[in-house]
């Protein structure tokens, strides 16, 4: 047999080889498990309601109005997964990748989203209220329209991150980082001054005292006059370091009073 011939004859055999790294050999059939493979599966509507999914590659699957409250998903890859209006209420995702990830109107009430990555992922309408969020990547992530309230967003880094029209009623964002997120109409009231300890008079960390309107002044971010580092606290917790610098285009209301046009920073 000549080395053409062993060639022709090896051929289909690394074809077969080849062939389980092909999206069509996903598992889609399988039932859910730890570390199931359901890249580019159709599991729209799927009830998975406290389903043990960690570790599963979920890259690029149909999840729409999937039922996965309770789920466990830590250390999943939903990466460029569709999840529009998808229940992960009480979910842990700890760790989970959702990268690009299509999560319009879902709900992530009370979920545990430490460390979570979701940047560019999309999030309007979104509800993160009471969701722990801590060291989460929200990079370029769309929250418009999102509703934060109560949640923890504390070294979560929100940089480039949309956030207009966003709900952020006594968020903790302690040493969060929102360099240039888009702010306009966020709600942030009932909120503590940000940079300060809750009950105490000195600043917890660095100020966000600094401001530059359209016409390019600086000045003060004051509240009724007042410099805004010096406001009695509330509940909203931006202590620690928080790290802003977010345009504004149209008003950020903070304990019910409006800052219009402004650019917001913060200096060490």
């Amino acid at each position: 047999m000549t080395i053409r011939d062993r060639s022709r004859a090896l051929l289909p055999l690394l074809c077969l080889l080849a062939l389980p790294h092909s999206p069509a050999w996903a598992a889609c059939d399988d039932p859910p498990g730890r570390r199931v493979n359901w890249l580019y599966c159709d599991k729209q509507g799927a009830d998975l309601t406290g389903a043990d999914l960690r570790e599963a590659v979920l890259t690029r699957s149909n999840l729409a109005n999937a039922k996965l409250a309770g789920a466990r998903l830590s250390g999943a890859d939903l990466g460029r997964a569709v999840l529009s209006n998808a229940d992960f209420s009480g979910a842990a995702l700890r760790g989970t990748r959702l990268v690009s990830a299509q999560l319009d109107h879902a709900v992530f009430v009370g979920a545990s989203m430490s460390g979570a990555r979701l940047d560019r992922a999309v999030l309007t309408g979104a509800d993160l209220s009471q969701a722990d969020l801590s060291d989460a990547g929200l990079y370029q992530a769309d929250l418009s329209g999102a509703n934060l309230t109560g949640a923890n967003l504390s070294k979560a880094t929100l940089t480039q991150a949309n956030l207009t029209g966003a709900k952020l009623a006594n968020a903790v964002l302690a040493d969060a980082v929102l360099s240039r997120a888009v702010l306009e109409d966020t709600v942030l009231t009932g909120g503590e001054a940000p940079g300060r300890q809750a009950g105490r008079g000195e600043p917890a960390g660095r100020r966000l005292h600094r401001y530059r309107s359209g016409n390019g002044d600086a000045g003060r971010c004051s509240h009724r006059r007042r410099p805004f580092h010096r406001r009695q606290a509330g509940q909203h917790d931006l202590g620690g370091s928080a790290a802003l610098s977010a345009r504004v285009g149209g008003r950020v209301s903070v304990n019910g009073d409006e800052f219009r046009r402004q650019r917001l920073g913060l200096n060490p």
